[in-house]
């Protein structure tokens, strides 16, 4: 069974998929990597969410304000091993909850239109496509989306 702990950026174990994250995106970035690279430190995230299968960590997720009612969700990862189990969805469900309960009304995201699986997820997960937003306006591997978040209980 899954399990899903929050933590922030010194965890050890978001670390290391990160480092794998980051060599995976930099093949599929080729010459713009130093650009999106740019915008993926991870040194002052303070909600992170990393899926467990026993003891191993086999993914992993972000988020971190965008604006005052948006959160901007980043670093997700799941290990090619683990793919289309449904850990990404778990990680993504669990940071959405975080940041309902985080008080955000929407999560706003950036993934590259060559990866279509990332995007299939998303839009199973309810997210839509909107334009470009900051940075990426004007990127045109770049594809933007958005989720309402449904609120959830504040955690104590």
């Amino acid at each position: 069974m899954i399990q899903y702990l929050r933590t922030d950026s010194s965890n050890t174990d978001f670390r290391s998929l990160v480092v794998l994250l980051d060599k995976y995106l930099s093949v599929i970035n080729g010459e713009k990597d130093s650009f999106f690279a740019a915008f993926n430190t991870i040194d002052a995230l303070q909600n992170v969410i990393v899926a467990f299968d026993q003891e191993k960590p086999v993914g992993c997720g972000a988020f971190k304000p965008y604006s005052k009612d948006s959160a901007e969700i980043k670093r997700m990862f799941v290990l090619e091993e683990y793919r289309g189990q449904g850990i990404a969805q778990g990680v993504l469900t669990a940071l959405e909850t975080w940041a309902s309960q985080s008080g955000f009304s929407t999560c706003v995201l950036e993934t590259s239109k060559t990866m279509q699986p990332a995007v299939c997820l998303y839009e199973k997960c309810g997210y839509v496509v909107i334009p470009n937003y900051g940075q990426y306006q004007g990127v045109e591997t770049s594809v933007c989306m958005q989720k309402t978040l449904h609120d959830h209980p504040k955690q104590i």
